[in-house]
């Protein structure tokens, strides 16, 4: 059986907050990469329930933030799909990702008039 790995380095600071994320794998080569933030979930099969972990880095802008979120549901649409072929499910995940997307714009526009540079 071939085994793959991937391995996550979070440097902290001194209050414990994440300043640098980087990570590496067996199957992406012997590059190191670097990584604002991560969202991992795992489905505990003992448990039967999901297990999270969420770190960002200090230097992760709110806007990329929430960018990040949303293609993480865009994506989580796809392997929906693909992996049990439930396309209403999948369509109603992507329209969500459409709400959300014109939500950040509007937000953006919002600020740009309040903060004109």
């Amino acid at each position: 059986m071939k085994k793959s790995e991937i391995h996550f380095s979070i440097a902290l600071d001194e209050q414990r907050v994440p300043e640098a994320i980087s990570w590496t794998a067996t199957d992406a080569g012997n590059d190191i990469h670097f990584a604002k933030a991560i969202n991992i979930s795992l489905w505990d099969r003992n448990d039967s329930g999901t297990m999270k972990i969420d770190l960002w880095t200090k230097d992760m802008p709110v806007d990329e933030m929430k960018y990040f979120y949303i293609d993480t549901i865009g994506a989580m649409a796809q392997s929906i799909e693909t992996a049990t072929n439930d396309k209403l499910m999948a369509e109603k995940m992507r329209s969500l990702c459409q709400e959300l997307m014109q939500h950040v714009e509007e937000q953006q526009k919002r600020n740009a008039a309040q903060n004109p540079q």
